[in-house]
């Protein structure tokens, strides 16, 4: 196992991985059409984008690097100017060797920040040394407090810990995906995707919300929302993410494959809502939840299980004329009744 920031033959890799957090004026989000023009923006530099919506972004510069004849941080400020410039928007940049430490860079920064982990083992371990568990990546709440109850409640004892241990409190594949993590491995490469086969929304609370059931309404107008744009694009997604947003501005991401590509409303609502549930999430004060309906494909190409169930059929035939009273009097016309318990309005991205 290589250390962090080497490559298995131990030779230092250049620190070129680029996390991007966008952040419009007034701390806002950053709108749908706004995170499209901000991702071309990056593909000035690179066309190694991973795009991780409603806000962020990966990008490996390490081959633009002698094009631009800058390092890393001189290509980040590039694209923290041009930003600010251009769109009005502030970027928060994590560098790092990996996307692990370049993600965990940009959390502990500041808007309009640019930090940079170095490259070497020692300084690696000083920056994750001190970290609670919870910051890793794959680190959810349950994960944490299972950790914790063996005192393995830092990175830096994580690291510590022997590999068999982790296996034994979280099972093999977790326990060892941990324990690389405590240690700053992170082999994951930057996966190009196609921002146009993706369609999101978020809803941000008036205030720091630790309501669980406020938090469930305001996904089912989410899920509600996008499966209705997806219907009248003629569009199914395979996939849905969650991001959750926290008042010290951390987030959380999960993404859940879809039994079968699906606009169906009740579909993405239950899929947000195991998403939701798989959390963990107890006293957490949240500030926002997004839903992004992933790798969308055409309705007609998709394939789809026949049901003989009334009920299902019941339920498309009502969600059709709610779509035609919609595209007639408008989109607030009919909405699901829990979203009216509360949650507030859904504002549009």
């Amino acid at each position: 196992m290589s250390a962090p920031g080497l490559s298995p033959s131990g030779a230092a890799r250049p620190p070129g991985m680029l996390h991007v957090r966008f952040v419009a004026a007034g701390d806002a989000p950053v709108g749908a059409a706004e995170f499209e023009r901000l991702l071309a923006l990056l593909a000035q530099f690179t066309p190694m984008i991973e795009a991780l919506p409603p806000d962020a972004a990966l990008a490996d510069v390490r081959g633009a690097l002698r094009y631009f004849d800058r390092d890393a941080a001189g290509i980040a400020e590039l694209i923290r100017l041009r930003a600010l410039a251009w769109h009005g928007v502030r970027c928060t940049i994590g560098i790092a060797a990996n996307p692990l430490l370049a993600r965990m860079a940009a959390q502990g920064a500041v808007p309009g920040q640019i930090r940079v982990v170095p490259d070497d083992a020692a300084a690696v371990t000083a920056f994750l040394d001190r970290r609670p568990a919870s910051a890793l990546l794959g680190v959810g709440p349950a994960t944490a407090r299972a950790l914790s109850a063996y005192g393995l409640d830092s990175v830096g004892r994580i690291a510590a810990a022997p590999p068999a241990t982790l296996q034994r409190i979280l099972g093999a594949k977790t326990g060892r995906m941990v324990y690389e993590r405590a240690r700053g491995i992170d082999p994951t490469p930057v996966v190009p995707n196609a921002a146009a086969r993706s369609m999101g929304a978020e809803h941000r609370f008036a205030h720091d919300e630790l309501d669980p059931a406020r938090r469930r309404r305001a996904l089912l107008s989410l899920a509600d929302g996008l499966g209705a744009r997806m219907r009248a694009s003629g569009q199914v997604a395979r996939a849905l993410t969650l991001t959750v947003r926290y008042a010290d501005r951390s987030t959380t991401t999960r993404t859940r494959r879809l039994d079968e590509p699906t606009a169906h409303g009740p579909a993405l609502t239950a899929a947000a809502y195991a998403l939701h549930a798989a959390l963990g999430l107890q006293r957490a004060r949240v500030r926002s939840v997004a839903l992004r309906a992933e790798d969308l494909c055409r309705a007609e190409l998709a394939a789809h299980q026949l049901t003989f169930d009334p009920s299902d059929d019941k339920a498309h035939r009502i969600e059709a004329a709610v779509d035609r009273a919609r595209a007639r009097f408008g989109t607030e016309v009919v909405r699901p009744a829990a979203t009216l318990g509360g949650a507030g309005r859904r504002p549009q991205s």
